[in-house]
């Protein structure tokens, strides 16, 4: 079709590749074996370098100064892809580190894909759906798979042998998790299946009242907003904070809510301020303070970290929240099924618990209404037993992670500026009309130091535009995404107010009714609903936002996107028959 992606057969670098990489001489370095695997932590031989590595020593001036302001990185820190498959793309990866020579700083993350990740080379993926989920690093599971092969674990609700050091890995885990959040003194971990379940857990069990309100932020994740439902059930008001046009809240309009709403001091009732940390559709980062701010006027604090934890470092001595909800699956990949509540034990004395279930009790009266909960706040609120098998892995995962997320910051947002900037200048070839529009928040500010935080995360929210200036159609983005080996996500991500923010739809959220349907909704605007969202992640290089680029120019060439609708329109009809 000529729009076939080039990421479903790369070329192997051949062996004279590495002398044309620069036009500088060289001289011979011996092999320090020791020094390289410290710096590619072990997970590659001596003999997968050349002899020969660039030296400036024999270089001019102007060559030296022009090495430290964009030159690539050494060549132990690529992944043997990463040398990039065309002229084209050595040419953008050369004009890239130019503007952001701070990225070469991050040249770890490079060696990590090579070790870690290199199924996605081989695969010729592209995978730009790192808040759907992220991708499992290949030692983690060869990690946990031996802890597996040599030891025995059983149920923790016991005290044999197996049992108990399914419980030890268990508190190992919990440890593990409040030293990564830099938890102080009083915190516990509650294990859940997901960040949604802990959310969940809140909801339920606070003791919403009469007289109790509500706050949260309409870009908010569904699981959120579902929270309402048991404050309205128990006589409670629930306020919204709207979404700014590019998404996430605006302090002073936040703080302006939170102050009329705020608990009386002379009630019981008590009120909750939900807030997310990080939008998965808009990618804005609320900022963390009105959580002591909301503390100060009275209300208990919950936060939605999800989208936040992998790519940020959050601090809960910084950040003091009542209860804090993550999915460890978003953070390193594996495992699924297991998330997190981080909070303060004081906090979980206040909720009212609708049940009780095994683990959760200590004695009960059958037949009868007598009940005493677990000794152990946490085991109040881990109905059943918990994924004891899977737990060893989240001490490994969150240690695995530590070592690499100073350096994400920095990497991603280079990547995200690039990405929207790329994106944003691409012309339809007949019109000159723009392919794509960009919706979501962009970084207010470039990064350049390791250890640096961002301002918004790596995640970019746009839609396709016809020549003419309509949405294309998303279900076709995505089939045609698919065709080119890139994997993204289309849709409103389960957080309908952020999308209503960013597609312009908040009067016309106003006007759904009591049983609604997506499809009646998509008639009344006259398009599919939703965004096209790319997020990056541990694993995200260059080359994969060059290939997403590649993929969204296609879009702007007549020839290529008639082929590519030809071909998902017969797939539809094919479907519907």
């Amino acid at each position: 079709m000529g729009n076939t992606s080039s990421s479903s057969s790369l070329p192997v670098i051949p062996p004279s590749y590495e002398p044309k990489l620069q036009n500088r001489h060289v001289i011979k370095h011996k092999r320090s074996n020791a020094a390289f695997s410290a710096l590619t932590l072990g997970c590659a031989s001596a003999s997968d370098y050349p002899e020969s590595l660039p030296s400036s020593q024999d270089s001019t001036v102007a060559d030296r100064e022009e090495k430290l302001s964009f030159d690539p990185p050494p060549l132990y820190a690529y992944s043997t892809h990463d040398l990039l498959e065309d002229v084209d793309a050595s040419s953008a990866y050369k004009s890239f580190l130019k503007t952001y020579p701070g990225y070469t700083s991050t040249w770890i993350l490079d060696a990590l894909r090579r070790s870690d990740f290199g199924r996605l080379d081989r695969a010729g993926e592209t995978y730009v759906d790192y808040m759907g989920g992220s991708l499992y690093p290949e030692s983690l599971i060869r990690v946990h798979t031996d802890f597996l092969h040599q030891n025995i674990l059983g149920n923790t609700h016991s005290i044999n042998n197996a049992s108990k050091l399914s419980s030890d890995c268990a508190e190992e885990a919990r440890q593990a998790v409040l030293s990564f959040f830099r938890a102080p003194a009083g915190y516990t971990v509650v294990f859940t299946a997901n960040a949604s379940a802990a959310l969940k857990l809140v909801g339920e069990a606070f003791p919403f009242a009469e007289g109790s309100s509500y706050v949260l932020g309409a870009d908010s994740h569904n699981s959120v907003h579902g929270i309402r439902q048991y404050a309205k059930q128990r006589g409670a008001q629930v306020h919204y904070i709207e979404s700014t046009p590019t998404g996430g809240v605006d302090a002073s309009d936040a703080k302006t809510i939170l102050a009329a709403h705020r608990p009386p001091t002379n009630s019981a009732a008590s009120s909750l301020f939900a807030l997310t940390g990080q939008s998965n559709v808009s990618n804005s980062k609320n900022p963390l303070s009105l959580i002591r701010y909301a503390s100060s006027l009275g209300y208990n604090t919950l936060l939605d970290a999800a989208a936040l934890a992998p790519t940020s470092v959050v601090s809960l001595a910084e950040t003091p929240v009542d209860a804090m909800a993550v999915s460890f699956y978003k953070m390193f990949g594996f495992p699924t099924g297991v998330g997190a509540l981080v909070v303060r034990e004081s906090f979980l004395a206040k909720l009212e618990r609708p049940w009780f279930a095994g683990g959760t009790v200590d004695v009960v009266q059958a037949p009868g209404n007598v009940f005493t909960l677990a000794s152990e706040m946490h085991e109040r609120f881990e109905d059943g037993t918990i994924n004891y098998l899977n737990l060893p892995a989240v001490t490994q995962g969150l240690r695995f992670l530590s070592a690499y997320l100073p350096f994400l910051p920095l990497r991603l947002s280079n990547l995200t500026h690039y990405l929207t900037s790329a994106l944003s200048e691409l012309k339809h070839e007949h019109t000159g009309t723009p392919v794509v529009r960009v919706l979501s928040r962009i970084p207010g500010r470039k990064l350049k130091s390791v250890g640096d935080q961002s301002d918004a995360g790596s995640t970019i929210s746009f839609i396709f535009l016809t020549p003419t200036g309509e949405q294309m159609p998303l279900s076709f983005i995505e089939h045609a995404a698919s065709r080119q080996n890139v994997s993204l996500r289309t849709g409103c991500m389960c957080n309908p107010g952020g999308a209503a923010a960013l597609l312009g739809l908040r009067s016309d959220m106003d006007r759904l009714y009591p049983g609604v349907t997506m499809k009646e909704f998509e008639q009344h605007v006259g398009y599919e609903l939703g965004v096209v969202r790319v997020s990056l992640g541990l694993a995200s290089n260059f080359q994969d936002v060059y290939r997403v680029v590649k993929f969204a120019s296609s879009m702007g060439e007549e020839r290529c996107r008639r082929i590519m609708w030809r071909t998902w329109s017969d797939e539809k009809i094919g479907t519907a028959l």
